[in-house]
């Protein structure tokens, strides 16, 4: 099946959204790809699309999209972990690895190779004793930064 998508202004830049088999598999920040045909009345992106909208807006707290599967073996772990991350908290790395059996260089990988960025919360993963640590979404940590003070400031 092809691969739909669109992209919308957001706080933060514009996002493209990527389905594929009726699952979300990609969310770009700050990639406007203007040549590439525009899917916004898919029921799944109209709706992806809306959520995110009300997540900006403060109104929505979690996400209720289906999502392509993870990668990688151990990739459900360490999304569902990074997903239990509450809105407006953080964890560490060292945190979410103890959480799962894991260690922090695999969650620092899973984050970086995070395809769902905000929907799959790893701006929500800091480094030890809180340091801000790396994000390879948007303009990287401006946008991380932005993400936490958005959340804490609901």
């Amino acid at each position: 099946m092809r691969i739909m998508s669109t992209t919308f202004d957001s706080p933060i830049g514009a996002i493209r959204l990527s389905a594929r088999d009726g699952r979300l598999c990609a969310l770009d920040i700050g990639n406007r790809e203007t040549e590439a045909e525009d899917d916004g009345d898919e029921p799944l992106l109209r709706e992806a699309v809306a959520q995110l909208r009300a997540w900006f807006d403060r109104r929505l707290v979690h996400f209720a999209l289906p999502l392509s599967p993870a990668g990688t073996p151990r990739g459900p772990a360490h999304r569902a972990a990074i997903m239990a991350i509450g809105y407006g908290e953080t964890a560490s790395y060292g945190e979410v690895a103890r959480a799962i059996g894991s260690s922090p260089r695999a969650v620092g990988q899973a984050c970086a190779r995070n395809p769902l960025p905000i929907i799959v919360p790893c701006h929500r993963v800091l480094g030890a004793g809180g340091a801000i640590g790396h994000y390879s979404a948007g303009d990287g940590i401006a946008t991380k930064c932005w993400l936490l003070s958005h959340e804490k400031g609901h």
